[in-house]
């Protein structure tokens, strides 16, 4: 049984940080710290409440997220205790260096895409305001001229201040670069890291858009396996005893396709291997902003144990498909390596889109939008799977997603969805099949964004599909 007086917490009661979160938050440094070893049990909430002076509901909801993510395990009507499945790698003392298939369209058509945002709720008045502030200013000469290669100074900035608070990393300005989207951002990583015959593991299914950069690099491709926990390891770790690898491309926060969240044990061993073999870990971050659980899962690049990484994150589908705002987070040198790479095919990102979008989050306008996105996402979220449940019972399995804006689908009987999408064509209805995230043989399973379309043209698309299959 863990000592009570390890668990006196000093809280913070008049923070912005939730009381539950700072609990649950102690508990996994002192876990990181070894201070908390695997296998010890935790004393029962009402003792836990009474040393840290909180109430009961407090502590269950700080021990619920731990659970969750993987860093308790509770048996029921038994005892919780420090997971014994995780390993925790042990951070270097860090020197801080600053250096400055085709797609059916048509007429009628109701088209499932794959989770794109609803641009109908695009903040058009407040990104429009934003606009007239920076061309009212007495400075807006200034926004005229040639900016960095790596985006405007004060973006960065406000953005790494964003993943440090949100997301808990600890990054600098100088270890950030803007792009115009997540794309680019995959082009420039991918070229910068890579050279002809690179091995890169990538899930599958998964993201093709990031398998055509990387063989645009002249890499080449191993597919591994995404199972209900993300993707493989231990199959990770088969392959690198026996070949070099060079890097990793994954997306652990809601895997794309299947919306699996990476478990917490695989990720702390992907660090490891990553550490040991010297592997970088390149993190497609495309969705954090659309959580609905307690609090989204971390990033891998949040780990204080992690060496080599590059983190990509988007504000496109946060603000509209068409805002082309992505950023990449890396080291300084390795940015630096960007940045000259940036200066061929572009000399500067859209220096007004970002001082607009800075001004919307400096005003709080972007983090209002997304609080009101997040609540019309999770009761759109819920309609969909209560449509699914109506029309497709008992002919597809899924899993509500705690995120994201698409859900995953899988019919019960083998069929044909190249068929069916060609049956759906002719009553006006279509979605993308397999081979969009298939690596090699198409998986029998299909993506379906529920986001971007009307509540009753959802509904009709559905009960197509039920009827259908």
């Amino acid at each position: 049984m863990i000592n009570l007086q390890i668990l006196k917490f000093r809280l913070n009661r008049s923070g912005k940080k939730a009381i539950y979160i700072q609990i649950a938050d102690e508990i996994i440094g002192c876990i990181k710290k070894g201070v908390l070893k695997a296998g010890e049990t935790l004393p029962g909430t009402r003792l836990i409440a009474t040393a840290l002076n909180v109430n009961r509901n407090t502590v269950v909801q700080a021990l619920d997220v731990l659970i969750t993510e993987g860093w308790l395990i509770s048996e029921e009507r038994k005892k919780t205790y420090i997971s014994d499945k995780i390993h925790i790698s042990q951070s270097p003392d860090k020197k801080i260096v600053r250096i400055k298939k085709k797609e059916v369209y048509g007429q009628g058509l109701l088209f499932f895409d794959d989770g794109l945002p609803d641009t109908q709720s695009t903040p058009m008045v407040e990104l429009a305001r934003a606009y007239r502030r920076i061309f009212s200013r007495k400075s807006r000469w200034q926004i005229m001229n040639l900016a960095s290669e790596f985006g405007d100074e004060k973006f960065r900035e406000t953005i790494s201040n964003m993943l440090n608070h949100n997301r808990g990393m600890q990054t600098f300005a100088s270890e950030v670069c803007v792009t115009r989207g997540s794309q680019m951002a995959l082009f420039l990583t991918a070229h910068c890291l890579l050279k002809r015959g690179d091995i890169v593991l990538v899930e599958n299914p998964g993201y093709r858009p990031a398998w055509n950069t990387f063989k645009h690099a002249q890499a080449n491709l191993i597919p591994v396996p995404v199972d209900n926990e993300g993707i493989d390891v231990d199959l990770i770790e088969e392959i690198l005893l026996k070949q070099s690898v060079k890097a990793i491309y994954l997306t652990p926060h809601h895997q794309y396709p299947t919306t699996v969240t990476l478990s917490l044990t695989r990720r702390l061993k992907l660090i490891e291997l990553s550490n040991r073999f010297g592997f970088t870990i390149i993190e497609d971050d495309y969705d954090n902003e659309y959580h609905f659980g307690q609090r989204p899962v971390m990033p891998i690049s949040s780990h204080e144990g992690v060496h080599n990484y590059v983190y990509i994150g988007t504000l496109s589908k946060l603000i509209a498909p068409a805002i082309r705002i992505g950023y990449i987070v890396s080291s300084p040198q390795f940015i630096a390596a960007i940045g000259e790479l940036r200066k061929i095919i572009d000399l500067q990102g859209d220096t007004i889109m970002e001082q607009s979008i800075l001004d919307l989050m400096q005003s709080g306008d972007i983090r209002r939008h997304q609080k009101r996105m997040l609540i019309y996402y999770q009761e759109k979220r819920d309609l969909f799977a209560s449509l699914l449940d109506t029309y497709l019972n008992d002919k597809v399995t899924y899993s509500k997603p705690d995120g994201g804006l698409a859900f995953w689908v899988k019919p019960v009987e083998k069929i044909d969805l190249f068929k069916l999408q060609e049956k759906a064509n002719l009553e006006l209805v279509s979605f993308y099949t397999p081979d969009r995230f298939s690596f090699g043989n198409p998986i029998c399973g299909f993506r379906i964004g529920y986001a971007s379309l009307p509540e009753t043209t959802i509904e009709k698309g559905l009960r197509t599909l039920g009827k259908l299959l």
